[in-house]
């Protein structure tokens, strides 16, 4: 009887195991999705291990899938990991200990100006000119890097560096940017411990229907 009792355990555990596996398989997409949402938080502590060539390439490849108006795109990225370098590439900067704790740290650069016909003129030759919304495609693309990253079960956490004067520029002199080319954002990437949770942000008092 006892033996019985073990094998119809185990038949049940083996069964519940095959439901799991099939229902992990079946997952609702958009519940997947808006669980990496609603999971994305600022980390700011990290363990320091090197995070896997492949990862990193998927996530610049989420990156770089952002919307861009008139398909500008924008964006360039400078991926650091070299570590002794810190102290000079981010002199002054304030958020120094994030950086030097991380596994990499993604300069999210932004071209300002765009080179392409006229609009008026669009089979005219191309001309070089101001991007005037270059900032509404740099913060789409760092959201998708930030997505991206929780992802992977990785943390990060978007520092500014656009627009202020004395954190850009030993970024941009440092790194050697183009001078057209500004350093957007500074994100440190790095495994976390898991302590840092989510903030639930949604407020229905900020929604209004069809008037405000």
């Amino acid at each position: 009887m006892k033996k019985v009792t073990l094998l119809l355990a185990a038949a049940a555990m083996l069964f519940a195991a095959c439901c799991n596996k099939q229902e992990a398989t079946q997952a609702d997409p958009a519940e997947v999705v808006m669980q990496n949402i609603l999971n994305r938080k600022s980390v700011r502590s990290y363990t320091g291990d090197t995070i896997p060539a492949a990862v990193m390439e998927n996530i610049l490849r989420a990156a770089m899938a952002a919307p861009s108006g008139m398909d500008i795109r924008p964006w360039s990225f400078v991926v650091l990991t070299d570590k002794s370098e810190y102290e000079t590439i981010f002199e002054g900067n304030g958020n120094m200990k994030k950086f030097m704790e991380s596994g990499a740290v993604i300069v999210v650069c932004a071209d300002t100006t765009v080179t392409r016909p006229p609009r008026d003129n669009p089979d005219g030759p191309a001309i070089t000119m101001p991007d005037p919304i270059w900032r509404d495609d740099m913060g789409a693309v760092t959201e998708n890097l930030l997505l991206a990253v929780e992802a992977y079960g990785l943390g990060a956490c978007w520092t500014a560096c656009y627009p202020f004067p004395d954190t850009m520029r030993p970024v941009k002199e440092t790194l050697g940017l183009p001078p057209t080319v500004v350093p957007y954002a500074v994100v440190p990437i790095g495994y976390h411990d898991g302590t840092t949770q989510p903030k639930d942000k949604w407020d229905p008092a900020r929604i209004h229907r069809d008037r405000w």
